[in-house]
């Protein structure tokens, strides 16, 4: 195998898997989903699942196949180790474990761990994608940036001279869901985008004392503050982002000035871009599914590049 075959690419995660077959240009000539995600797989059956019916749709049984996200975490297909920072391509390729007893060649990348906050960080495919960012200019591999990939388990990222340096993950798109759908704050039907957003991105101030800034979403409600209970999920959203982005970008250490790059889902990172330029910080939205796959892109060129082993 070179860096020039083509090659099959997934992002194996928790509840979905996307696919592509990749030419030798490093573009993809097929894509497809599948609502695998290994949250809903049994033991030992995404080994089934990819032989019997991922890589047959897509006909890529002849190809090499390079697999990111949870695929390799402890509920995965194999659990692959942790890379540490700093990394680039390099590293995270090193990194690759090869899936035993497949042919051709499928390997799992390794999530990346960091120092942390108060104790060790972890993430598990965000790395890929991040490394893809990086990947689609030169010039973002040159000086330091400041990079945020919202989520679940938003990742606020530093990296420098194309390396991830350090990171932070803020529970923000997990607390959301918790409030909204076991809290005393369930049963709002409104649109988390709605007008009263920015209400709760005032309400989020700095983002210190927030269980207690979390009951306003309440209070506000019964005690005659003036929001109703159709805009609690826009408020509750726009306090938890606001909360976020005043609190999780200086714990980086990263320089004042720097601009921050938002890449993921579009609806997201919008919300994101708004809470940023309420605290007059300029920010740019790129695409999170075109980095993903210049992120395997760049790794299995990486994993090629350490031959004869493989």
């Amino acid at each position: 195998m070179t860096i020039t075959d083509p090659f099959f690419a997934l992002d194996w995660g928790t509840t979905n898997l996307r696919a592509w077959v990749v030419g030798a240009d490093g573009r993809p000539t097929a894509h497809q989903e599948f609502a695998l995600g290994v949250s809903r797989l049994g033991p030992g059956e995404a080994a089934v699942r990819f032989r019997d019916e991922v890589r047959p749709a897509l006909g890529a049984e002849g190809l090499p196949t390079l697999i990111t996200g949870m695929a390799g975490s402890n509920i995965g297909w194999l659990e692959v180790p942790y890379a540490d920072c700093p990394a680039d391509a390099r590293a995270l390729a090193r990194g690759v474990v090869a899936v035993p007893g497949e042919a051709p060649f499928v390997g799992i990348t390794p999530g990346l761990r960091g120092p942390g906050v108060y104790g060790p960080d972890v993430m598990r495919g965000e790395e890929t994608q991040l490394i893809g960012w990086l990947a689609q200019d030169p010039a973002r591999r040159q000086g330091a940036q400041v990079i945020c990939h919202p989520g679940t388990h938003a990742k606020w990222v530093l990296a420098v001279d194309g390396r991830i340096e350090r990171f932070v993950t803020a529970m923000t798109g997990e607390l959301f869901a918790l409030l909204t759908q076991h809290s005393v704050l369930k049963g709002g039907e409104g649109d988390a985008d709605g007008p009263a957003f920015d209400d709760g991105l005032k309400a989020a101030g700095d983002g210190a004392a927030l269980a207690a800034r979390l009951f306003t979403a309440r209070s506000r409600v019964v005690g005659g503050g003036g929001l109703v209970a159709a805009d609690v999920r826009a408020y509750l959203s726009g306090l938890l982002i606001g909360a976020d982005v005043a609190s999780s970008p200086p714990l980086l250490d990263a320089p004042a000035d720097a601009t921050v790059s938002i890449v993921g889902d579009s609806k997201l990172c919008a919300q994101y871009q708004r809470a940023l330029a309420h605290r007059g910080i300029e920010a740019r939205v790129h695409d999170g599914e075109g980095a993903v796959l210049s992120g395997l892109v760049a790794l299995f060129h990486a994993v090629m590049r350490q031959e004869p082993h493989r």
